[in-house]
């Protein structure tokens, strides 16, 4: 058997099996009543109330063996050593809760004998007081009556005393300016006037006070039209000459009257600070500061303006719109305010209720608001207008919050009111014509950085050798700078300044900024705006501007040096490889760009980006080839080949356009890779031409020589130019150093053979031409992809020479190599 002091099993299944076990015991169901069973009439029941051991000790002697007998002993003794623990617990867990309910016991006698005491003590007292109410009423009950009629006529009485001496109550509040007083006291006693006003002596009372409460009613306009009062003085004012049927019309104009005359005032000192504001040069450059050494492509360089650099006006739009601000938006507001507590937020009693007071005071209010707001948005609008310059854009931004921000202040007092709207729509207009102000700065800094290119190109060149024999005046920082550091500066030039006009934009979509939530500048000023209005146009712009370049009209495409055309075919390719969607790219992430309406593909751009390119490419072979015809064709135009004399050195003008190909070739290898071509033969220098092709030299010197050999030569001819290769002299080039100089070649080659076509020559000319083509044999067929098209051309070239020459003696190839090598 457990010990009294052992702890209670914490084990709840078994905590329930022993109260399952009592309630069995006593006799219990689940809610703690007592089980109504039949009793059980056996003796043998050990459960049972008529349960006898003996007899239960018998049966089992009688039915069990020994050993069931022990076992059915053992398990007794277990049941009843289990029960004792039982019941030990169950006393060690009440144990404190017996002790309380003993206590409490023991409190409540205490406390209901103390209740029983106060109750008989109340009830005493209440006999008391019914017999004394019994005793009055039975005392007053004779006299009830006549008191009551004492009662009415005392009432009576002091009413006409207070008729009597109103008008004498009425003077003395007017004197002592207790307005309130005077109009409570009047409205009391003006029904009853009214009433018996056919009564000589009411009738005199009442115009008594007529005459008082009209000079009252003047006293109180006078107070109101002054304005000098404080709010809650004006509240009253009018409250007390509503009372007195002052019409709420009149009333609700002459407040806005007064407070427009106020306003106004606000509203000029504005429109004074506009005109009488002076210009200066105070905007920001949003350029970096670099040196016309370290950054050739910099519009500091040579030019006096700068789009970033702008005349603002003397007062700061900050300062405008904050003195705007302060001044007359918080003003308004206060007459808002003011004149709502006066006439529409007012209690209205039964006699102002029927008249709508609120209702026709709330239109007249939206219309007076709507008349100022819309004088102070136009001057706000042309204070915008005059921040042209776009070098620092977080004034423009933080007067535009601080505009917005007051603004939303009149939505809470007035709503429903177009004041906010026709606010936020200015930061609207204001953000869009300050992206096409920023469009138009990167425009003109993109003309000023190809001036500074264009200038920088036509810096005299100062070679080594020259620069050493000066005496080291002249350093290696006087040189100017190459094409491919030409490019580079331009080209980052160009984008940091994109970028940073990109981060004064961001201002706009700022999170401090209170507009920056409003649709708008989530969605459309994202993707119209920036990026299509901005990013895209400024690239559009640079591929349009340099396509201009290509007109062979006008002083653009006539002035323009082919170097630049160079620099800019290159500079579209960049575009087209990798920096219009690296700008893209950045455009999106900065501002979050949602494509919910169309915007242009960046495929698009890329694509215009290359034609361009392949334009300007296309035009620099064509000026470039048209320098060399040039001289070409007065080479031949300015010669007599009939009568020249026998040639002894190769023309100066042929080595001149070696020399010019050659340095256009490094020029283009500069920006361009090299490029593919076809395999070269081992004696592509040491080719000789005929002075006919094949079949002209068959005929020329066949022994059986007739009139009609020419004709037959040049039917010949041309039968062999249908089965040779035609040749586009204005076909495309490629993105390559051979396929540009190749293309400068064939016009500068095909020139020559239309002027050779044009002349007649001579014994001596024809030879000349012969030397003429083998010098430029000699070196052309290294520039170009294929030699066989140089050889072709130069073949015509000679062969058209002695289709038109007088006497075609060809010189021998031996003196030709000569005159070659020693030229």
């Amino acid at each position: 058997m457990s010990s009294p002091t052992t702890p209670p099993d914490s084990d709840p299944t078994r905590r329930r099996r022993m109260h399952g076990m009592l309630k069995v015991y006593y006799g219990l169901n689940e809610e703690g009543k007592a089980a109504e069973q039949a009793e059980s009439l056996d003796p043998c029941d050990i459960n049972g109330p008529h349960f006898d051991p003996e007899v239960y000790l018998n049966k089992l002697r009688k039915e069990c063996s020994l050993t069931e007998l022990m076992d059915h002993e053992s398990c007794m003794v277990k049941q009843i050593r289990s029960l004792d623990s039982d019941m030990q617990t169950l006393v060690y867990e009440n144990y404190n809760k017996f002790i309380s309910a003993t206590d409490t016991i023991r409190k409540m006698k205490n406390d209901f004998k103390k209740m029983e005491d106060e109750m008989d003590c109340l009830s005493a007292n209440m006999t008391a007081i019914t017999e004394f109410s019994a005793c009055i009423s039975g005392t007053l009950q004779n006299q009830h009556a006549q008191i009551t009629k004492l009662s009415g006529v005392h009432t009576l009485l002091c009413k006409l005393q207070f008729l009597f001496e109103l008008p004498a109550r009425l003077n003395k509040c007017l004197d002592l300016q207790a307005y309130a007083q005077a109009v409570s006291a009047h409205r009391r006693a003006r029904c009853v006037l009214q009433q018996y006003s056919h009564m000589p002596s009411f009738r005199g009372i009442q115009d008594d006070c007529h005459v008082i409460m009209e000079q009252l009613a003047q006293q109180l306009r006078q107070k109101f039209r002054d304005g000098g009062s404080s709010a809650k003085d004006l509240s009253e004012c009018v409250e007390l000459l509503l009372q007195l049927d002052e019409p709420a019309e009149e009333l609700c104009d002459k407040f806005i009257s007064h407070a427009q005359s106020r306003l106004e005032a606000d509203l000029q000192g504005l429109e004074a600070e506009l005109k009488d504001s002076t210009v200066v040069d105070t905007g920001g450059n949003f350029a970096q500061k670099t040196s016309p050494r370290s950054n050739p492509v910099s519009p500091s360089n040579t030019s006096a303006f700068n789009p970033f650099l702008s005349p603002t006006a003397g007062t700061d739009i900050l300062e405008f719109v904050d003195r705007g601000c302060n001044e007359f938006v918080s003003n308004l507001c206060l007459v808002i305010a003011s004149y709502q507590e006066l006439f529409i937020n007012r209690p209205q009693e039964c006699e102002l209720a029927s008249k709508n007071i609120p209702e026709m005071a709330n239109g007249k209010l939206h219309v007076f608001v709507d008349t100022l707001a819309s004088r102070y948005f136009s001057l706000v609008e042309q204070r915008i207008q005059e921040e042209k310059g776009v070098g620092d854009n977080s004034l423009l931004v933080r007067a535009l919050d601080r505009f917005h921000r007051r603004l939303q202040a009149i939505s809470k007092l007035l709503p429903g009111s177009a004041v906010p709207s026709q606010g936020t729509e200015i930061v609207v207009r204001a953000a869009r014509e300050r992206i096409k102000q920023y469009l138009s700065a990167l425009q003109t800094f993109y003309h000023d950085s190809l001036t500074d290119v264009r200038q920088a190109l036509a810096a005299p060149r100062i070679s080594a050798g020259g620069a050493s024999a000066s005496g080291g005046g002249a350093t290696c920082k006087d040189t100017p700078p190459s094409l491919p550091d030409l490019l580079t500066s331009l080209s980052n030039f160009i984008l940091n300044q994109l970028k940073s006009v990109l981060a004064s934009v961001h201002l706009f979509t700022a999170k401090d900024i209170t507009f920056s939530n409003k649709p708008y500048f989530k969605g459309e000023f994202c993707s119209q705006g920036v990026r299509e209005g901005l990013v895209v146009s400024f690239i559009k712009f640079i591929c349009q501007s340099s396509r201009q370049y290509c007109e062979s009209a006008g002083d653009r495409g006539g002035s323009t040096p082919p170097a630049l055309l160079l620099l800019l075919s290159h500079l579209c390719l960049d575009y087209e490889t990798s920096t219009i969607s690296y700008i893209l790219t950045l455009t999106d992430e900065q501002f979050l760009v949602q494509h919910h309406t169309p915007v242009t593909p960046v495929t698009a751009l890329c694509t215009e980006a290359r034609e361009a390119a392949q334009k300007l490419l296309n035009h620099y072979v064509k000026v470039q080839g048209l320098i060399i015809s040039q001289m070409l064709r007065k080479s031949v135009e300015t010669r007599d080949w009939v009568n020249t004399i026998e040639p002894r050195n190769v023309r100066a003008v042929m080595k001149r356009v070696v020399e010019d190909t050659t340095s256009i070739d490094v020029q283009v290898g500069l920006l361009y890779e090299e490029g593919v071509r076809k395999a070269h033969s081992s004696d592509s220098s040491k080719r000789t031409f005929s002075v006919y092709s094949s079949s002209r030299q068959q005929i020329r010197y066949a022994p059986s020589y007739t009139p009609s050999a020419p004709m037959d030569t040049n039917l010949l001819s041309n039968i062999h130019k249908l089965f040779s290769e035609r040749i586009d002299i204005f076909s495309p080039v490629e993105f390559n150093k051979v396929s540009v100089l190749t293309g400068i070649i064939k016009i500068s080659l095909k020139t020559l053979l239309e002027c050779v076509r044009l002349r007649t020559f001579g014994r001596y000319g024809l030879q000349q031409i012969q030397v003429d083509c083998h010098y430029l044999q000699m070196y052309l067929w290294r520039f170009v992809s294929d030699e066989n098209l140089v050889h072709f051309l130069l073949d015509e070239i000679v062969g058209s020479a002695a289709h038109r020459c007088l006497d075609p003696s060809p010189m021998e190839q031996s003196v030709i190599e000569v005159i070659c090598e020693r030229g």
